[in-house]
């Protein structure tokens, strides 16, 4: 695990963009991002913002059937959904590892199936709700 925990507080819909720089920022020899959180939370639209912050110019959608979405900024990146696998097995299916081996970004939305097959130094990102607002925890 890449040992830099920090918070960052989403305060309205146009703070996304900024949060996603500011991770990015924050990790930067860091390549593949396990990103936790409820349904609904902001999973996907961290995502996208990422993906804008790498110089993606299409617009980035969830790959919630597909399973993984590839974009071309800057560099190579892989959008995983996961929230539809019912094992580990169905990610070798997918060719999850050499996604993984790629050198691409890799974020990874409901990453818990896929845990037993990513490095040790990828970013943990919890997404949560409190009553102020969104907040984004990096472990």
């Amino acid at each position: 695990m890449f040992e830099s925990s920090k918070d960052w507080k989403v305060e309205s819909l146009e703070s996304w963009n900024r949060v996603a720089f500011e991770i990015l920022k924050h990790f930067p020899e860091q390549k593949i991002f396990a990103l936790y959180g409820e349904m609904g939370v902001g999973k996907t639209t961290l995502v996208k913002c990422f993906c804008k912050a790498l110089g993606v110019t299409e617009e980035a959608v969830s790959p919630t059937f597909s399973l993984v979405n590839e974009y071309s900024g800057t560099q190579k990146i892989y959008h995983f959904d996961l929230y539809r696998l019912n094992s580990p097995e169905e990610l070798l299916d997918i060719g999850f590892e050499e996604y993984l081996s790629d050198g691409a970004f890799c974020f990874i939305e409901w990453p818990e199936l896929a845990e037993p097959f990513l490095p040790n130094d990828m970013v943990k990102l919890w997404l949560e709700w409190n009553e102020e607002g969104r907040i984004v925890k990096s472990e």
